[in-house]
């Protein structure tokens, strides 16, 4: 790994949040987790990485279709130490948590959330949907169709800001987090140093996105069968339509406190079940190096936990970064055609959605920020 260790307190990865209450004989006791879509990809992801987490006990699970099976009907690849029921999902089901984990489709979380934060003012709550993320109702409305839920705290540590600071700040003691989209997440951490440096052209940016069939969710589709997958790779939401695209430059606009950014976005399936790659390029100005790209982006992520900047001529792939939390990021500069281009590989049910949720409860909570998270991938 090239990048260091985020340094504040991350070194103990045992001590408890300060706000535990205590049991009976005074140790502090584990914080009660509900995840609400359990038996989704998300959800899934979600109690696998909470399985290993030192503070968080996972009390409940919920589902909508799978309510009433056991946990280890719909996911017997996760060990909690005890098999849920999966319930119905309910404000009732849900009330005297102090982690409520929401992977739901967008559009689903902004009621139930409501009615949790009204009732528990203390309760931290994570959406894993797109309902809390957009700071703009008119974003919102032209890509989802519907009413605003509002804007949460944006779980993306590592995003530089425009004022020299971190996204991480803002959510040490955060109720209320919305957690990005993986697309979102692989582009905008690519491309906002660059951005910040001058070392891009805003108004010419692009992004194809390889893409694993895991990203579209578990529900039975005729497209992601094995049948019609396999072997062959699909575009969608060509020509703007991406409801990721709202969200990537609204990040980088906070990297640079400046508007002016333009981005054709393209994702890609193929026959792959995670990961992304996202292949990101713009036109440099002239006398632009692969190692003032590659600067750019370690004077933003040297210290960084769970992103890597490669060396010149070394670029991720999306089996380097399998099951773990981590980020890896190569770039180039093309001196013939004057267009660079930067490659960030990530899990996208990991650091792309599940790893980011506990990464930025961790730091909601005054948790080391590591802890339950790894950045060593599976192989092969």
């Amino acid at each position: 790994m090239h990048c260091g260790v985020y340094t504040s307190d991350m070194t103990s990865a045992s001590s408890s949040p300060a706000h535990a209450p205590a049991t009976q004989d005074g140790d502090p006791r584990r914080l009660r987790a509900a995840v609400v879509g359990a038996s989704g990809y998300a959800g899934g992801e979600t109690l696998r990485l909470l399985a290993g987490h030192p503070e968080i006990e996972v009390a409940t699970v919920t589902a909508h279709s799978s309510a009433g099976k056991l946990l280890s009907e719909v996911a017997p690849h996760i060990d909690l130490g005890h098999d849920p029921v999966l319930q119905e999902t309910s404000v009732e089901t849900l009330r005297g948590h102090d982690v409520v984990v929401l992977a739901l489709p967008h559009g689903q979380s902004g009621t139930i959330a409501a009615a949790l934060r009204a009732e528990d003012p203390d309760v931290l709550v994570l959406d894993l949907g797109a309902d809390h993320r957009l700071e703009s109702a008119e974003d919102w409305a032209e890509y989802y169709r519907s009413e605003h839920s509002g804007t949460w705290t944006y779980g993306m540590p590592e995003l530089p800001l425009a004022d020299g600071t971190k996204q991480r700040d803002h959510l040490v003691g955060a109720r209320e987090i919305a957690v990005p989209g993986c697309n979102a997440t692989a582009v905008s951490l690519a491309l906002a140093p660059l951005l910040r440096a001058g070392l891009l052209d805003a108004s010419r940016l692009g992004a194809v996105l390889p893409v694993g069939y895991s990203g579209a969710g578990r529900a039975a589709k005729q497209h992601l069968l094995f049948s019609e997958a396999s072997g062959t790779a699909s575009p969608y939401a060509v020509g703007g339509s991406h409801r990721h695209v709202p969200e990537v430059l609204q990040n980088l606009r906070r990297a640079t406190g400046q508007d002016g950014q333009l981005l054709t976005f393209t994702p890609v399936l193929v026959p792959m079940s995670r990961g992304i790659l996202a292949v990101c390029t713009a036109p440099v100005p002239g006398g632009t190096s692969t190692a003032d790209l590659l600067g750019a982006l370690q004077a933003d992520y040297a210290d960084e936990h769970f992103v890597t900047v490669l060396p010149e001529g070394v670029f991720p792939s999306t089996g380097e970064v399998t099951g773990a939390n981590t980020l890896r990021i190569g770039a180039a500069v093309d001196r013939h055609s004057g267009q660079a281009t930067v490659i960030s590989a990530l899990d996208n049910l990991v650091k792309g959605t599940a790893g980011a949720a506990i990464q930025s409860l961790n730091l909601a909570l005054g948790l080391p920020e590591i802890t339950g998270l790894t950045r060593t991938a599976l192989a092969p």
